[in-house]
């Protein structure tokens, strides 16, 4: 299985860091988002990775060339302007093998067990919804107990990690984010799989925030070296 990681945003909720280094070097707990995920499809024996790149590219071919692309053989496909995600899908294509491949977006860090992506074609990957703010208990008008944010019982949002049949990459936009177009087609039509996972290591990366909880849960005994 080959994978492709869309890594040419610029970050922009992530300013002043992404003015000075692209998205994925930002580093968390020492390790750059991009070498969490490659380290992670390394996990479950995907080598053949394709990166799509656009802002500040040369920094993170820079990069993992000086660590040897960690036993990955990866390949760049650079955006001269940016393609939105189906765009970037149906340019980064063109150097995937196989019938299917799988794609992650490139700001996700998680320990799910991506072979289970495998037993559908054109799937999603699900996780239940995770609340950003702690909620309360409320009786009449007084507060009775404070709880933790948590996750949401079957409520299910999508992930970031898609596994695809090559045949929907000429369905692709040129220029055009997948999930408002194909997705949304092909939901439609009952041609799309949601594959879900529960309780699994998943943070986004969005926020300063979010690189915070992500850095701090990490460092939970249970996280630790789960890649």
């Amino acid at each position: 299985m080959d994978a492709i990681i869309l890594a040419g945003g610029k970050g922009t909720r992530l300013k002043p860091l992404t003015d000075h280094v692209p998205k994925p070097l930002i580093p968390i707990n020492s390790k750059p988002l991009i070498e969490w995920q490659i380290r992670y499809l390394k996990k479950f024996g995907i080598k053949n990775i394709v990166i799509c790149t656009g802002y500040k590219s040369k920094q993170i071919e820079g990069y993992l060339e000086r660590k040897a692309n960690f036993g990955s053989k990866i390949k760049f496909s650079i955006e001269k302007k940016p393609l939105g995600t189906g765009g970037a899908i149906k340019k980064a294509a063109k150097m995937i093998q196989g019938s299917s491949f799988l794609v992650l977006n490139g700001d996700v860090i998680t320990n799910m067990d991506i072979k289970q992506m495998y037993k559908k074609k054109n799937a999603i990957a699900l996780i239940e919804l995770k609340t950003k703010y702690g909620t309360v208990s409320i009786h009449e008008d007084r507060i009775t107990e404070f709880r933790e944010k948590k996750s949401v019982p079957d409520v299910w949002m999508n992930a970031g990690i898609y596994h695809l049949d090559r045949s929907i990459v000429e369905k692709l936009p040129t220029n055009g984010a997948i999930e408002k177009t194909v997705f949304l087609k092909y939901a439609k039509e009952g041609k799309l799989h949601g594959v879900k996972f529960r309780d699994s290591f998943w943070f986004s990366i969005d926020s300063h925030k979010d690189l915070e909880d992500c850095s701090e849960t990490l460092q939970l005994k249970k996280y630790r070296g789960f890649v």
